[in-house]
């Protein structure tokens, strides 16, 4: 049997780490160690890249270690640069901390917060905002070298592409503090996430050493790192694009922003060369079945795959429910009650195709729609759309149509 360490190597989790041996000398000491993921509340849901780390959050958490989920109440205040062409949307307070429940919310559904070994989620707005500027400088950006910090992948990409704010280059101080503070207070000695955080979890390493010879009145450079960084990598497809992303957004982990039904059919819609991967990650399958399952049956395997990874978010129950609708679709070409419906009620008894597919959401602009026809890619009810002019009414046996968006995208909306 594998150890937690080659477990999560195994299966795709290890990507960059500041010290391997010392991390899985932690993760296999009887001795249990305290770890934790950092969230920003920058949107009220989490997406599918939240969820691969949170993965990893469960597998450490099921082996004994002591989790901590820190959402960035003060850090979505300034927002992360890396990933980003241009500065983030500021946030006002109110959005973080309405953004900050929802979030700690979804969390819970993912890690255990109560019963055996639970885990704790802190918001770092709880000691951020005992510093005043001035005192938090001294403290912290004393340490910071400005040129180590411009030749960082999320500030030089920032640079590069035209300007980078000083709100910004405070961000790697707070996430470098939360780390030092987390340690303090907690006894933490590890952070997880994904591999876009390797340089803030980096500088929190840095500046615990620092702090640290600081105060023993030695040089930094002869402290060795008490704390450690573990990430895994971004989830990719095979072309190298992120994934996670479908034609009307993100796809979200939260019920109401991305139906069980689209979170089943993006996976299933997976290219067959990330089935694999997909089945490691998000799966507890050992990795020997999934070999087997992936030579015999790669239509099974890709099934197994998207209903276990939407049961995981939606539930056993919304899962099978999804999968037998796409059977249904897919298969018999017909959708019954089960087919994803819209929260629009068409007014009356009677509206034209294009504010049809826009009011329901179902489409993101008219220009969409009158492409879409162009491409004899709009169905209602079965029935090809020829002209942007048509007009929908209520069918006589129901009170609702079914909207089909190319070949596999299906909505229902109903008649008030």
């Amino acid at each position: 049997m594998n150890s937690l360490f080659e477990t999560l190597r195994e299966r795709g989790y290890v990507y960059q780490c500041t010290n391997l041996q010392a991390v899985k000398a932690l993760l296999e000491s009887e001795q249990k160690i305290t770890f934790y993921l950092g969230i920003d509340p920058t949107a009220d849901s989490l997406h599918i890249g939240h969820f691969f780390a949170l993965m990893m959050f469960r597998y450490l958490q099921d082996a004994g270690h002591h989790g901590i989920v820190v959402i960035g109440g003060a850090t979505a205040m300034i927002g992360d640069p890396s990933g980003k062409c241009d500065m983030r949307k500021m946030l006002s307070r109110e959005q973080v901390r309405h953004n900050l429940e929802e979030v700690r919310q979804v969390v819970k559904r993912f890690v255990r917060t109560e019963g055996e070994n639970p885990a704790l989620i802190l918001n770092n707005a709880d000691w951020m905002d005992e510093y005043s500027y001035v005192d938090f400088m001294r403290l912290v950006g004393v340490h910071f070298n400005v040129n180590t910090m411009l030749a960082a992948e999320a500030y030089a990409n920032r640079l590069k592409q035209g300007g980078l704010t000083f709100l910004e280059m405070g961000y790697m101080l707070m996430q470098a503090y939360d780390f030092v503070h987390l340690n303090e207070t907690y006894g933490c000695v590890l952070q997880i996430g994904g591999s876009d955080q390797w340089g803030n979890i980096v500088a929190g390493t840095t500046l615990h050493r620092k702090l640290h010879a600081l105060n023993e009145g030695a040089e930094p450079m002869e402290e060795e790192d008490r704390i450690f960084g573990l990430t895994c990598p971004l989830l990719l497809t095979k072309e190298g694009k992120k994934m996670g992303k479908t034609e009307s957004g993100t796809l979200w982990v939260a019920r109401e922003k991305t139906t069980a039904f689209d979170f089943y059919q993006y996976f299933y819609n997976v290219d067959d060369a990330d089935v694999e991967k997909l089945l490691l990650l998000f799966t507890r399958l050992p990795a020997d079945e999934i070999k087997a399952l992936l030579a015999d049956d790669i239509i099974r395997a890709k099934q197994v795959m998207a209903q276990e990874i939407t049961a995981l978010v939606h539930g056993r129950k919304e899962a099978d429910r999804a999968a037998e609708t796409a059977r249904s679709l897919f298969q018999n070409g017909t959708a019954g009650e089960n087919a994803p419906e819209s929260e629009f009620r068409i007014p009356g008894d009677s509206i034209g195709v294009v504010e049809l597919f826009c009011s329901s959401g179902f489409a993101a602009s008219t220009s969409e729609v009158r492409r879409l026809i162009q491409q004899n890619g709009v169905y209602v009810d079965g029935k090809k759309c020829e002209t942007v002019d048509a007009v929908i009414s209520r069918p006589p046996d129901k009170d609702y149509v079914l909207l089909r968006k190319g070949k596999k995208n299906y909505l229902k909306v109903r008649f008030v």
